[in-house]
């Protein structure tokens, strides 16, 4: 990608401004039209949200968005929108035993209601409180139950079962990271009391060694910052067996939107570490290395997605896709083509990378200025792309807000508009809200507001 080098948050207010208002308006629609029978929005068709069973991962970003909305604006009828929402219809995912979505559905909703509260955006009320609270230490601890034990160390599993590590889960730690901050541990047989800080710290290093390559000759396409979307493990003896894909084109290609993960939630715990007290992170060999695993593999899959990002910042939805030479050799030096007949790009693996390049050139700024200017820069530059057309629906009969969004290429489940060869020109639940975040990070940053942040 081109990064421009001058680009700062204030530049890039009046395109927020914009793109509340727009926000606005596609939430509304929404929650007025919406069959929520159906069951939870997951992505759009023909410019209406629709459903897809597969996991119930969607819906705190629903309502998480709602809740970002009044946060941007102070309209109050979003905020009392997103509060009845998540009482009435977030309970099940608060012990869902089946997912590792915890970080994404129940940190969007209650986490971002007891964020206000912390911010005195709402008013203080002790029941509201200890309600969120509740909610998320059981959250945290039903999602750290679903626990695969390595030599060592282990992991978080995906809901494809004991042996499968997803790279996505990288950021729904913020479950665990919240919890622990509200003083919480997960109990098990015989008042065994087990830190959820200490799972926290080993999924992520699991995550780091095995989802994670570093141009160390692991295989034959080891490429550093190249990542795996789901790593097998041996559950009988806990060895790890090969990379797989759930959703990119092969086990040693890049899925965009896994990079995206893990650039977003390796920077965001990088952030949450620095309130760690130094004493917990001795048993997993103090301060220096834990953070330095973290940064190790943010800045490896940041600077892998800065240099297979097209010009403009825009990711296609694999970097190994098999039809990208068709592009031609130079498809990276140009913006990106969503309307292009041979593969899609991923504006959702946008929106989520920027929010991790962002965050990462946050926390570099007072011990590496040269990086710190480079991976905000970079973020700054995808997300200037992001707030304009053809990626802002600007269309009042569209439901989506962020256009030319992909959900699960090689399952054919993303809609293909006539007279077109690839999916293009519809919206996910998780790129919209991803969009309203890193916009609420960078207009909070722009009019010199509090940092925006996961935990307490």
């Amino acid at each position: 990608m081109h990064i421009a080098q001058e680009l700062t948050p204030n530049d890039l207010l009046p395109a927020i401004e914009r793109f509340w208002t727009i926000s606005a308006n596609k939430i509304s629609s929404l929650n007025q039209t919406y069959d929520a029978t159906l069951g939870s929005p997951v992505f759009t068709v023909q410019g209406r949200y629709t459903t897809r069973g597969w996991t119930e991962w969607t819906q705190g970003f629903q309502f998480g968005a709602e809740i970002l909305q009044f946060d941007a604006s102070g309209d109050e009828s979003f905020l009392e929108m997103g509060r009845k929402n998540t009482v009435e219809k977030m309970a099940a995912h608060v012990t869902h035993l089946g997912v590792h979505d915890h970080g994404f559905n129940n940190v969007s909703t209650y986490g971002n209601l007891l964020r206000l509260m912390n911010e005195g955006r709402i008013a203080e009320d002790p029941w509201e409180r200890n309600f969120y609270e509740m909610a998320l230490k059981a959250s945290g601890v039903v999602q750290a139950r679903r626990w695969t034990n390595l030599a060592g160390g282990g992991f978080v599993y995906s809901f494809n079962g004991p042996h499968s590590l997803f790279a996505d889960t990288i950021r729904s730690l913020r479950s665990l990271a919240v919890a622990h901050q509200l003083g919480h541990s997960l109990m098990t047989e015989n008042d065994v009391e087990i830190s959820l800080l200490d799972r926290l710290i080993q999924h992520a290093k699991t995550t780091s060694e095995y989802a994670v390559y570093y141009g160390d000759g692991r295989d034959a396409y080891d490429m550093r910052g190249r990542t795996a979307h789901e790593s097998i493990f041996n559950v009988n003896d806990g060895n790890y067996r090969c990379p797989n894909s759930q959703q990119g084109f092969s086990p040693f290609t890049t899925w965009t939107r896994g990079l995206a993960w893990i650039m977003a939630g390796a920077a965001e715990q990088l952030e949450f570490l620095g309130i760690v007290d130094d004493a917990e992170l001795i048993p997993h060999g103090g301060r220096l290395a834990v953070e330095g695993c973290f940064l190790k593999m943010a800045k490896a899959c940041c600077d892998f997605y800065i240099e297979n990002s097209a010009a403009d910042g825009i990711p296609y939805w694999d970097t190994g896709a098999p039809n990208l030479h068709r592009l031609g050799s130079n498809y990276l030096d140009r913006p990106a083509d969503p309307l292009n007949d041979w593969e899609p790009v991923d504006s959702s693996a946008a929106a989520i990378g920027a929010q991790g390049l962002i965050r990462l050139g946050r926390y570099l700024q007072d011990s590496d200025a040269a990086d710190s200017k480079r991976y905000t820069k970079a973020g700054l530059t995808v997300l200037r792309t992001l707030l304009d057309e053809p990626y802002l629906s600007t269309n009042e009969d569209h439901q989506g807000l962020v256009l030319h969004s992909v959900y699960h290429r090689p399952n054919d489940w993303d809609h293909i508009p006539s007279g077109q060869r690839i999916p293009s020109g519809e919206s996910s639940m998780w790129g919209d809200y991803h969009a309203r975040e890193v916009v609420l990070l960078v207009d909070r940053l722009a009019n010199d507001q509090p940092y925006l942040k996961f935990y307490i």
